[in-house]
């Protein structure tokens, strides 16, 4: 992460006495990714490959908690982590590094923290997991990570999540997970994803925590299976019957998303980009359009700003080491305005950055150091 990212609070002028401390809630397992670059093509059977770049970061669930808090969003995090020397460095990484609210997490003993190796070559990634399924929380045991001054710790989740703007949820078919409700009865409007559907069924009625979203961000494939359409763009007008905001992300083609209370639509195309790794790049596209929906901006530059985080965060490795702060969009839209032969009506589709981005910026691209367990910045 920049060390230098401009204070930007995207909600200051919305922000009232009364209103929740927590911007986003999200919860879900974290992983210490362990990232192998500058391989020149996949690794050969039977063979050694040397990379010639390595990192390491929490992933999982923390890449997006990452991409909302480097956007300026007050985030809190439930998860497990282990008492390992792993889990204190994802730990120290969220909490310190990040400023991400870990209140509700909670530290197990003796349970080893999960892991993934990323090979990432020629704009891909080939990824190998390990790890076993945390016991849920009991009691209010205060983390093991957590300092000696910190407050005492909240209900065990997940019974209670913390009054919040908004949170993020992952749907999986036949599964509710009881916090979405809560937290939507709460006031906080959810958005949500969705991973493919191992059943094949491809039913929304297997959804029950659908009926709880403010927005459905599933990607073109996910969503023409769901609605039986052979076009994201009817896709999504038939998710809008069910959602407020449907989402339907196309990948290099940008993305296009109907507000089912107004009948409204936008599309954006996608930035073009040399992507050398596409991890997280989902998560955090969700995060910016989650940014632009609590600070009240119009569909299109939600949509815009969603793409262009994703696009700037594809152009470096890994998964939350990649999330861009607000430095990087600054630079970005400052080197932008500097090119020979931009289209104008492209520019223009990012001119609410002006009103967002300081005067002045750093120069792009941006080389962010690489953390590596065993090492302090």
């Amino acid at each position: 992460m920049s060390t230098d990212t401009p204070g930007i609070d995207p909600l200051q002028a919305l922000r009232a006495p009364r209103d929740p401390a927590c911007d986003v809630f999200l919860t879900g397992p974290v992983f210490l990714d362990i990232i192998f670059t500058g391989l020149d093509s996949a690794p050969v059977r039977g063979t050694e490959s040397w990379a010639r770049g390595m990192g390491s970061s929490p992933g999982g669930v923390a890449n997006m908690a990452t991409a909302l808090a480097r956007l300026g969003l007050h985030t809190s995090l439930a998860a497990a982590f282990g008492d390992d020397h792993y889990g204190e460095y994802c730990w120290d990484a969220l909490e310190q590094g990040e400023g991400i609210d870990l209140s509700m997490s909670h530290t197990v003993p003796g349970w080893h923290s999960p892991v993934t190796v990323s090979m990432a070559y020629e704009g891909e990634r080939t990824m190998v997991s390990h790890g076993h399924e945390a016991p849920a929380p009991t009691g209010t045991a205060a983390p093991a990570h957590a300092p000696a001054h910190a407050p005492a710790p909240a209900p065990a989740f997940p019974h209670c999540p913390p009054r919040a703007r908004a949170a993020v949820a992952s749907l999986a078919p036949g599964r509710s997970e009881p916090w979405v409700a809560t937290a939507a009865r709460n006031g906080a409007l959810i958005f949500a994803d969705v991973g493919w559907d191992e059943t094949g069924r491809w039913d929304l009625d297997a959804l029950p925590d659908l009926a709880h979203c403010e927005a459905f961000l599933p990607n073109a494939e996910e969503a023409m299976r769901y609605t039986r359409t052979d076009c994201p763009r009817a896709a999504a007008h038939a998710l809008a019957e069910r959602v407020p905001l449907a989402v339907v992300t196309l990948g290099a083609e940008g993305a296009y998303a109907v507000d089912g209370r107004t009948g409204a639509a936008a599309a954006v195309p996608a930035i073009e980009v040399e992507a050398l790794d596409p991890t997280g790049a989902g998560d955090v596209f969700v995060a910016g359009f989650v940014t632009g929906t609590l600070a009240d901006w119009p569909l299109a530059d939600r949509l815009a700003f969603a793409g262009l985080t994703a696009a700037l965060s594809v152009q470096e490795f890994g998964g939350s080491l990649s999330a861009p702060g607000w430095t990087e969009v600054a630079a970005w839209w400052q080197l932008i305005r500097t090119c020979d032969r931009q289209d104008p009506a492209a520019l223009e589709r990012y001119a609410f950055l002006d009103d967002l981005l300081p005067a002045s910026a750093r120069a792009w691209p941006l080389r962010r150091a690489v953390p590596t367990i065993g090492f302090r910045q």
